[in-house]
């Protein structure tokens, strides 16, 4: 760190007003058990706040080496996976998306139904590799709660990663349930970077979870960073808290047995990582 962050263009002054926000509003009404907030200029850290804790039950304070699951800033890196393939020649973003996947192949727009009994459409066009990295493949995620495309996620578990379930698999179930609408056409949140990370695994040969070990966090020396949390590390993995009853914090994911903390099967592009805040600063330099 340097002497000083107004060498890299901060202020002092400035960055301590997020430390006492984040402590005055969040923290210390109990919002959130505890967080961090690295800042960084040029590969120098200018300023990390460390505060709370990083789990109640155990009285575990928070502390830089803490390890997170990081959800969707997964998919970040395993978009940059995918587009490590197109700088080698192996596919175009114009590609459609059934020409490595060919449960693709027949996808049909929902026009009305309930699952498993739907009307579809012929898409406009095909889906191709680049309406997944933008979000517009027409896919969705079942917690939007909003149509019944995305109850028709619900009842098949598709945000629902158990033991066993594997990429392929996914591919296969998304395969029979009918789209929102037709790829290209509008933007929806969704499981399409989950869908990029199969790519990665049938265009590369690969599975996703080596891919990205050997190509992307060995050499940035991202040593934490995994689908998995090892077994020796395990004290350092954050329990996850949501807000119940009375805006209370509800201990939603118990770190000592956490499905992160097992043999993990299913290497979600979408939201299947932990991190560290350095580690994932390493990714963000690169």
């Amino acid at each position: 760190m340097p002497q000083r962050p107004e060498d890299l263009g901060f202020s002092s002054e400035r960055l301590a007003r997020i430390d006492r926000h984040l402590e005055a509003h969040y923290v210390g009404p109990g919002k959130i058990a505890g967080c961090q907030a690295l800042v960084a200029r040029r590969g120098e850290v200018v300023h990390h706040t460390l505060l709370g804790s990083r789990d109640l039950e155990r009285a575990r304070p928070m502390t830089e080496d803490t390890i997170f699951r990081i959800y969707s800033m997964t998919k970040p890196i395993a978009s940059l996976a995918l587009m490590m393939l197109f700088e080698e020649g192996r596919f175009a973003l114009a590609d459609p998306v059934h020409r490595f996947l060919p449960a693709f192949r027949d996808l049909g727009v929902f026009v009305q139904g309930r699952y498993p009994s739907f009307a579809t459409r012929p898409p406009e066009r095909a889906m191709t590799v680049h309406d997944l990295l933008t979000h517009q493949s027409g896919l969705t995620y079942g917690f939007m709660q909003r149509t019944n495309v995305d109850a028709a996620y619900r009842r098949c578990g598709i945000d629902e990663h158990k033991e066993g379930d594997t990429l392929a698999g996914l591919i296969d179930t998304l395969g029979d349930l009918p789209l929102e609408f037709s790829p290209g056409t509008a933007w929806n949140y969704s499981v399409s970077t989950d869908v990029v990370g199969r790519l990665v695994e049938v265009i590369s040969g690969t599975p996703l979870d080596r891919f990205l070990r050997e190509r992307i966090f060995a050499p940035l020396g991202m040593r934490d960073t995994g689908f998995a949390v090892p077994s020796a590390e395990r004290e350092r993995f954050a329990a996850c808290y949501t807000r119940g009853p009375g805006k209370k914090l509800v201990l939603e994911d118990d770190p000592e047995g956490s499905r992160w903390c097992g043999e993990v099967t299913f290497f979600s592009g979408g939201g299947g990582l932990v991190s560290t805040a350095h580690d994932y600063l390493r990714f963000c330099e690169m």
